[in-house]
């Protein structure tokens, strides 16, 4: 994939992801690191600490050494590629960062991950003040763990870690899953229209919590319908659909339709074209379903969704 940032935040904060240790947070709290939406900035805002900044901000180091943070992914996973953002960071943001990956099985300490074997994915690079600095991640190991060092010291806004998510999916055997669940492995790889909000919010992690935290499209003026397909966590049998028009008062779909695929070649109807209501949370069950590796979910003829999820069993040949 050429973008990189088309693929889903691991870290976000509404993925699960968790910045679990820093060297300092003395002017800007770790957390911000990974919250959703863009840095927010408002001039002359001035607490007990100085500026109040929308990131993560440390001291004036006054001894040797540097500065880092260390972020529990919420969706394990290949990563792709790192955004490390200093926006609104105009004079104070560190002259070079560089970013560390491990992989660290169950639950580790802080002090734990310390003794990790920890692997450079973006080598020490330099950074310039108010700026996105897109970093590619090449190679195939899965990660759990990624550790933000900055030189000497200064404040970030965001770091993004983009990439495939690759959970453990053992621990489901002989139970039921959301098999279009992000945190499953699924994933969003193509849609009609996505200009209000992108269409792989409907498969993160809890409720959209308002309009934004779903997938909308523009009005359609051409007759035809709005689409996206989902690839699922692994091959599955589908029991149950629900599809969530919550927050979508005056533009959810009149209707909705399933369709699966084992090949790419051959679709097969999950749920024919049925009607919506907005604002609702939708279930069907479905009978006889085939086993599937992607579902096209096509709404008629334009709106919006907050959720997808896809309920039933990974298929072992």
């Amino acid at each position: 994939m050429n973008d990189f940032t088309t693929l889903p935040d691991l870290a976000l904060r509404t993925h699960g992801g968790s910045v679990v240790a820093a060297s300092d947070e003395s002017f800007a709290e770790r957390e911000n690191l990974i919250r959703p939406g863009p840095p927010a900035f408002q001039a002359h805002t001035f607490g007990a600490k100085g500026q109040v900044y929308d990131g993560w901000e440390t001291r004036r180091r006054r001894e040797p050494g540097h500065d880092w943070a260390v972020v529990r992914l919420g969706v394990p996973g290949v990563v792709r590629g790192v955004v490390i953002d200093t926006a609104w960071f105009r004079a104070n943001h560190p002259a070079h960062a560089s970013v560390e990956a491990a992989e660290v099985t169950g639950h580790p300490t802080a002090a734990e991950l310390a003794g990790a074997e920890w692997e450079e994915i973006v080598p020490r690079a330099a950074l310039t003040g108010d700026a996105e600095h897109r970093f590619a991640v090449a190679g195939e190991r899965r990660r759990t763990h990624v550790r933000l060092n900055i030189f000497p010291d200064g404040g970030v806004a965001r770091l993004r870690v983009h990439g495939e998510a690759r959970p453990d999916l053992t621990i489901y055997d002989g139970l039921g899953l959301d098999l279009a669940a992000l945190e499953n492995g699924g994933l969003v790889t193509g849609c009609s229209d996505g200009f209000y909000s992108p269409p792989g919010n409907v498969i993160a992690p809890g409720l959209a919590r308002h309009q934004a935290e779903g997938w909308e499209t523009a009005r359609r003026r051409d007759g035809g319908n709005d689409w996206l397909v989902i690839r699922l966590a692994g091959p599955g049998v589908i029991r149950l659909a629900e599809i969530d028009t919550t927050n979508l008062l005056f533009n959810a779909p009149a209707a909705v339709s399933l369709r699966g695929t084992a090949d790419g070649r051959t679709w097969t109807e999950l749920l024919p074209r049925t009607p919506l209501l907005p604002d609702t949370r939708h279930r069907f069950r479905l009978a006889d379903a085939p086993v599937t590796t992607h579902v096209r979910v096509d709404v008629f003829p334009d709106g919006g969704l907050a959720r997808v999820r896809l309920h039933g069993l990974l298929h072992r040949p």
